[in-house]
């Protein structure tokens, strides 16, 4: 083992998208990066899955809004992204398909004078194309290594790794998932809650045409269910299902899988069919709000950051979020203030805290709103959500808010 010691401006440990996405915009401001692939959330990083065929489709998409394509537009990402493997939302249907229920709410790109309201991208898609910009960008060092103590003081940030090599550095990000390793060394405390529920996730091809609609259907005991557009007719599922629920889903068949869809989507989608080769998975739906965003020397970004309920679709785009804000107060700091300077660190914070307690109490509260099996809960969800949609200004304004706008 040797004291080497490694010195940059700000180390970011984490290499999902939102941590690679970090790096590349901090790069490219021109301070030093070195981007850690150490002590990443497992149950996130599992998610990242490599397909057996070259032009087979992820299981994992994510719903972009106008926030994350312009961050991945001015980074030179997203002209990078494979166009061909990228579906356009236009429209969004949402039902309450509990028993007697009968609401449905509908947004519509058109209808709020854009063209599309979010992008549905592949997981994959999305990290080739962060790597292959991390691969030309200056300034970045990328490292693999077991971190084993995060340290601080009012000069610098330290990271000691299982070999010996020490990092410093003037600001550690944490872009390090929901069980953030960052976040312990720090000791942000959190509140945390599983949800009990597992989003469930795989691919379909469709009878009929999809025309760029993402559907969502509220099934209450059974969860949410969505089934989101992808190029031609395919979509991706992502179903809520509580914990035995997904244990069944990932055991039967995709064709049964295909037949429990039938009732909901036979009317809009027709018949599905899975997608060779056959591909599903699951992972932990749970409510984590650290009570800090920043700590000495340390701001959090990402899951590690929050994890939200996933039947609004803006996990991802929270942490794009945190991106472009953590890179607009950085770069526009004083001259005199380095990068994890406390004054630049409580910027970041309040920039942040009011978006996410935001996003967090919506999507939490709509989770149990729909969740519930109480006949008065039932109906007053349902008079809601056909209020909902005869108020177009509201349903705008709506709109604008999921856009980042």
């Amino acid at each position: 083992m040797s004291h080497q010691v490694i010195r940059s401006d700000i180390c970011i440990v984490g290499d999902g998208a939102v941590g690679k996405a970090a790096a590349l915009g901090l790069a490219q401001a021109g301070l030093s990066v070195t981007l850690l692939s150490a002590a990443v959330d497992n149950s996130t990083a599992s998610m990242h899955v490599v397909n057996a065929l070259p032009d087979a489709l992820d299981v994992r998409v994510f719903a972009l809004n106008h926030v994350a394509r312009h961050l991945l537009h001015g980074l030179k990402v997203w002209d990078a992204l494979d166009a061909n493997r990228i579906a356009p939302v236009t429209a969004m249907q949402v039902q309450d398909a509990a028993p007697d229920a009968k609401a449905e709410l509908g947004f519509d790109a058109y209808g709020s004078y854009i063209s599309e309201l979010a992008w549905i991208v592949e997981d994959g898609n999305l990290n080739q194309a962060l790597d292959s910009a991390l691969r030309f960008a200056p300034n970045i060092q990328r490292m693999n290594g077991s971190a084993e103590k995060l340290s601080s003081d009012v000069n610098c940030a330290r990271i000691r790794l299982a070999d010996g090599r020490e990092l410093q550095t003037s600001l550690v990000v944490g872009a390090d998932g929901a069980h953030s390793w960052v976040r312990g060394q720090a000791d942000i405390g959190l509140d945390y809650r599983s949800y009990g529920q597992q989003g469930v996730v795989t691919n379909f091809a469709c009878e009929k045409p999809h025309h760029g609609i993402a559907h969502q259907w509220f099934v209450a005991e059974q969860g949410i269910i969505a089934l989101l557009p992808l190029p031609g007719n395919q979509v991706s599922l992502v179903w809520s299902a509580p914990d035995a629920l997904a244990a069944d889903l990932l055991r039967e068949p995709l064709s049964s899988l295909a037949e429990r869809l039938h009732v909901y989507c036979a009317e809009s989608l027709g018949r599905l069919t899975p997608l060779l080769p056959e591909s599903i998975k699951a992972f932990p739906l749970r409510f984590i709000r650290p009570h800090s965003l920043v700590a000495q020397r340390v701001a959090l970004i990402g899951d590690a950051a929050h994890a939200v309920h996933p039947l609004a679709g803006h996990g991802m785009n929270l942490g794009f979020a945190d991106v472009q804000s953590l890179l607009d107060i950085v770069i526009n700091r004083e001259a005199y203030r380095d990068c994890g300077d406390a004054r630049v660190l409580s910027r970041y914070r309040r920039a942040r805290s009011e978006e996410v307690a935001l996003m967090q109490l919506t999507t939490d509260s709509l989770a149990r709103l729909f969740g519930s099996e109480i006949p008065a809960v039932r109906l007053a969800r349902s008079a809601g959500l056909n209020l909902l949609n005869r108020l177009p200004l509201l349903k705008r304004k709506l709109i604008s808010h999921a856009m980042g706008k």
